[in-house]
């Protein structure tokens, strides 16, 4: 894989376990890693700049979306032909990179997005059915469906990278992506990818769960009208 590819990988009190998601990205390729630390409480962002990422921080918690865009940012200042975003909890698995960005690789998309419910036997019931109702108002609110409107594994194209503008901060981002692929009439692709469900991971405070996804669904909602 010749191309240039940049990971941005956003963190919120992930210090127990950035170390190892890094690692086993670097086993994957030779990639250039971003870190963007949202105000953590604990070390994160000196973890990730021990294990040779380049380490961002915002002084406070800004939340999810602005964290992307921090690193997004920050990776197309380096020039990349692909960008990669993927959370640092270790759900995403690594090995399903060469897939993510075969299409963008392969000139048939802008916007690649990993899809958990297309190896849905992965998924607990419950995330199945949160996930559908993501799926059904994000189509409703912005006219497109996808499998897999929340999912933060994504891949986006040199050209993607620079013209996506979300102006969200916190969990509706994902969604807004994909009105920007609508707006922008960017060609966009799913592909299946691994869902690590450890402990640790679902016992995190800050994902997404029904009331941050009722919250998520007031913000996409009132930002249409205003």
């Amino acid at each position: 894989m010749n191309a240039r590819i940049v990971i941005v990988i956003p963190v919120y009190n992930e210090a127990t376990v950035i170390g190892e998601v890094l690692a086993e990205i670097r086993k994957t390729g030779n990639f250039s890693i971003i870190v963007v630390d949202d105000g953590s409480r604990d070390d994160s962002f000196v973890q990730a700049s021990a294990r040779g990422a380049l380490a961002l921080r915002h002084r406070i918690n800004r939340g999810k979306g602005a964290a992307v865009k921090t690193g997004i940012m920050a990776a197309n200042l380096l020039e990349p032909d692909i960008v990669v975003t993927m959370d640092g909890d270790g759900q995403h698995d690594p090995a399903d990179l060469s897939v993510l960005v075969q299409p963008i690789l392969d000139g048939i998309a802008d916007v690649v997005l990993g899809s958990r419910t297309l190896n849905r036997h992965e998924m607990p019931k419950t995330k199945v059915v949160a996930n559908f109702f993501g799926n059904f108002f994000t189509w409703l609110l912005y006219g497109i469906w996808v499998s897999d409107s929340q999912s933060g594994f994504r891949a986006y194209s040199k050209y993607a990278a620079l013209i996506i503008d979300t102006k969200a901060d916190k969990y509706e981002y994902d969604s807004k992506v994909i009105r920007e692929i609508k707006t922008n009439r960017l060609k966009y692709a799913e592909v299946p990818v691994r869902t690590r469900y450890t402990e640790y991971s679902q016992g995190k405070g800050q994902k997404q769960g029904l009331v941050n996804g009722l919250i998520t669904l007031f913000r996409m909602i009132w930002n249409m009208l205003t």
